[in-house]
């Protein structure tokens, strides 16, 4: 049994890990803190967790409890890179789940995030969560950067393809679409519900910070294709989808493709490949990711549908927390793999 806090509790991600974490057999203590709401409890910040989970006050960060086992950050960008040092410095394992320790180069934080990191020595001592991938390893690690959730999609749809194919792939472009929850809950007049009810729209194309995180795990499965990368709004609170084109030098064997893909996610609970293609409604609420493929000639493509605030954050965070600490993949995760809300705070 581990105790647990959530630094970050108010958000949707915070929210999310609540859920999770508030059920899970392994978790005996489970402690809540935040910037904006200290002071409140549990059931104030969310009514609709009354008669479900027991009532929990939520802490000020200057009175933060240093005895945990593991923490969750689930602050803004550039937020949790203030307050993860000093635990990692006292030996805690921390969960983050913002982006401030994704990237490997300090010098990619003042192009893409637009602030010069402050731990840079942090960024190599860590591990890059991506939760189903067989090549992540926890081992000697007390830090582990969740991935975001457009690198979750894309990922989990092109290495099958880079570990397999890297010599033949020539480009890789994707196509994704997120939920309105993707931008977490400060006040937007562009994500007002009259804004984007009925409607879609790209942002931050060539400039959305997710590229270089993508783009540096694929080289480490040895692919150097070039990829571009596009994303848009849903009109939707939550869901993500992704359609990822790949061209190669050659025609492909379709039953190879799909070897590679059944090969990959063999012993992954939580990765589905499907003959189906897949949709957003089949994994909303879950920390599934479902993922299908079609070959034509020297043409892939991948489709991939996640829970951008589940598999894209927090289910994944837990996922890794999970394995961490040797829990089944599973737990908190699936309601056979639960408790009946036996912590206590």
């Amino acid at each position: 049994m581990i105790s647990v806090g959530i630094i970050g509790s108010s958000g949707y991600t915070g929210k999310k890990l609540i859920s999770f974490l508030a059920h899970h057999p392994g978790v005996q203590v489970l402690k809540l803190y935040s910037y904006s709401t200290s002071g409140q409890d549990l059931y104030h910040l969310f009514p609709e967790f009354q008669g479900v989970f027991p009532n929990l006050p939520v802490g000020a960060l200057s009175n933060l409890d240093e005895s945990l086992d593991v923490y969750f950050t689930a602050l803004p960008h550039g937020e949790s890179i203030k307050v993860i040092p000093g635990l990692i410095e006292k030996g805690k394992v921390v969960i983050d789940l913002s982006g401030d320790f994704r990237l490997d180069e300090p010098a990619q934080y003042d192009q893409w995030y637009h602030f010069t990191h402050s731990a840079p020595h942090l960024l190599s001592q860590k591990v890059y969560g991506l939760a189903d991938y067989h090549r992540t390893s926890y081992t000697g690690k007390k830090l582990i950067s969740n991935p975001g959730c457009y690198p979750t999609v894309t990922l989990l749809s092109v290495l099958p393809l880079a570990e397999a194919f890297a010599d033949d792939i020539l480009t890789v472009a994707t196509v994704a679409y997120s939920g309105t929850s993707g931008a977490g809950k400060s006040p937007n007049a562009d994500l007002l519900l009259s804004e984007m009810d009925g409607n879609s729209r790209a942002y931050n194309l060539h400039q959305h910070r997710h590229e270089p995180e993508i783009l540096q795990e694929l080289q480490k499965a040895g692919m150097f294709a070039p990829f571009s990368f596009a994303v848009h709004l849903l009109p939707a609170a939550v869901g993500m989808y992704a359609t990822t084109s790949i061209f190669t030098r050659k025609a492909l064997d379709p039953a190879e493709v799909t070897a590679a893909f059944e090969t990959f996610c063999q012993n992954q609970p939580f990765i589905r490949f499907r003959k189906q293609i897949p949709q957003i409604k089949w994994v909303t609420g879950s920390n599934f990711c479902d993922l299908s493929v079609s070959v034509r000639g020297n043409s892939i493509l991948v489709t991939g549908a996640i829970d951008n605030l589940v598999k894209g954050a927090s289910g994944q965070a837990v996922q890794n927390m999970n394995s961490y600490f040797g829990f089944h993949p599973a737990a908190g995760l699936l309601p056979s793999e639960g408790n009946h809300v036996s912590f206590h705070s």
